[in-house]
Formats: structure tokens, C-alpha cells, sequence
């Protein structure tokens, strides 16, 4: 059951993530910002994989097509739900971006009946139907909360859960592809992988088609740093917990982060949720809870 603490650590060096990368956005854009998780966190990500190395004494993973399919799927993923959470946080607020996000899992079980056939419990089909419910109202939209353009950061954050939902299966995959003997060691070399290769296409889009932005993550190198390691960690946990522990599982105990982000967002940014607000936040991460043990 260590894969539990560990997810809990995750969540918390992930809401430190999301704050950090949200302080440089202003100056990067969101497509900047998602570039410093994947950018600033690969030097950490290095060491991560140099402890786990020698820790399995020099065990060699063997990256087989499907190895490629599901990192490569998964990154991509990744990339497109980290821009759409960076986006969310700054229409609808830190901590409500945050607990829509949480809505990976009741997405996921509705895509895996629709393209897969895959069913769900009663309680589980309870849980989405709560999740869904309460999210609504969360992230209905108020006044002010979506700046000077009319969309609502809710749509931003349900794609992003959506995205998110994609990746988790994806990257479990992946390390049990790559490595099913030594399921840490597969889990880190799996997340060195998928950053390198994000880093590289993120870099690429943004020197051909916004160059201010990349200049703007080189000047933003000291604050870039702090997101990095965070990334890092949080990244490392989440891939050790799903090589450990079934995807479901994982994000039910990773809910946790939705009451951890609405404290961070009171602190750092000022941010306020009204009583309704944060009841039915409740109810949503109780949904979310249900629809991943079902």
C-alpha cells in the first residue's frame, strides 16, 4: 500500500506545480508555462532516474513499439491537458480549475463505455452522475471569473480532465511495457522519456510560432526552476503510484488535491469560494471518489 502516501505527496507537489507554473504565465502563455513543467523539471527527472538505477542495479528497459504507442499518446495527452488547466486556473480561478480537473475520472469511465464497452458498477455510474452534477454548479459561471473573453474556464477544465484521464492509462502502460520486473525503475525512465520528448516538441512549436514566448521561459529561468522540481516530483509520484496501483485507484486517493488547491488559492492568490461553491466541491470529489472504486 505505499503507492498510497505516495500519491498523497503527488498531489501536493502538484497543486505546488500548478502554482508556480500559473506565476509565470503571465509573461510565457500557457503553451510558455507548459514548457517549464516539462523543460526546468528534466534535469531533476535525471537524478530520479539515477537513484532508481542504481537501486535496481543496473536493470535495462526494453522500449518496444508498444512502449512508443502509449508514452507517446500519453505525452501528448499531457501537453494538451496541462495547457488547458493553465488556461482554466485563469478564467475560473485556481482552486475551482483544480476541482474541475478532478473530473479525468468520471471522462475516462464515460469514454471507455463509448469506445471500449467498458462498464461500471452502480456505484460507480453513481459517482459520475454526482461528479458531473456538482462540477456544474462549481464552475458555473460568475461574474467577472472569465476576464475580458466571454468563455468559461469550466470548458477548459473539463478538457483537461478529459486529457488527463488519457495520459494515466496511457503512461501505466507504458511502464509495464517498458519494465514489468521493476515497475519504479520502468516508471522513471517512462516519465525521463515522455519529458524529452515533450520538451523537444514543445520547443520546436513555440521557436516556430511564438518565439516571444521562449524568449520569455529563458528569462524566466529562477521561478522556472521551482515549477520544475515540483513538476518533477509530482510527475515522479504519479508515475511510481500507477505502476504500483491500478489508474482508478490512484485518483481517487489523488482527490485530495482539490481541498490542498482551494487552500493554495486562498493564500497565494486571494481567491474566495462561496459556501455553494465549496459543499458541492465536495460532493464532486465524493463522485469522483465512487466512479473510481466502481
Amino acid at each position: 500500500m505505499i503507492w498510497i502516501p505516495i500519491t498523497i505527496a503527488a498531489s501536493f507537489a502538484q497543486v505546488a506545480r500548478n502554482a508556480a507554473q500559473r506565476s509565470v504565465m503571465g509573461d510565457t502563455g500557457p503553451w510558455g508555462a507548459t514548457l517549464v513543467r516539462f523543460l526546468f523539471g528534466l534535469p531533476f527527472t535525471a537524478v530520479f532516474v539515477g537513484l532508481a538505477f542504481a537501486l535496481t542495479r543496473g536493470e535495462h528497459p526494453h522500449a518496444t513499439p508498444a512502449f512508443w504507442a502509449a508514452a507517446l499518446l500519453g505525452g501528448a495527452s499531457q501537453i494538451a491537458a496541462t495547457a488547458a488547466l493553465l488556461v482554466a486556473m485563469r478564467r475560473a480561478g485556481f482552486a475551482v480549475a483544480t476541482a474541475v480537473q478532478q473530473s479525468s475520472i468520471p471522462l475516462a469511465a464515460l469514454l471507455g463505455l463509448v469506445v471500449y464497452g467498458e462498464q461500471l458498477s452502480a456505484v460507480g455510474w453513481t459517482g459520475v452522475a454526482l461528479a458531473s452534477a456538482a462540477l456544474l454548479v462549481v464552475t458555473w459561471p460568475r461574474a467577472g471569473a472569465s476576464g475580458e473573453k466571454p468563455i468559461s474556464g469550466a470548458l477548459y477544465a473539463l478538457l483537461s480532465g478529459l486529457a488527463f484521464g488519457f495520459c494515466l492509462n496511457a503512461f501505466r502502460q507504458a511502464g509495464h511495457a517498458l519494465e514489468p520486473v521493476h515497475p519504479i525503475f520502468a516508471a522513471v525512465v517512462t516519465l525521463m522519456t515522455v519529458q524529452i520528448v515533450q520538451t523537444l516538441a514543445l520547443t520546436l512549436y513555440l521557436a516556430v510560432g511564438d518565439r516571444a514566448a521562449l524568449v520569455a521561459v529563458a528569462k524566466a529561468w529562477r521561478r522556472s526552476l521551482g515549477a520544475g522540481f515540483w513538476g518533477a516530483a509530482a510527475s515522479a509520484g504519479w508515475f511510481i503510484a500507477l505502476a504500483l496501483a491500478p489508474a482508478g485507484q490512484v485518483r481517487a486517493v489523488g482527490v485530495i488535491e482539490a481541498p490542498i488547491a482551494a487552500l493554495a488559492g486562498r493564500r497565494l492568490f486571494a481567491e474566495r469560494l462561496t459556501a455553494v461553491q465549496m459543499i458541492f466541491g465536495l460532493i464532486a470529489a465524493a463522485g469522483v471518489a465512487m466512479a473510481a472504486l466502481g
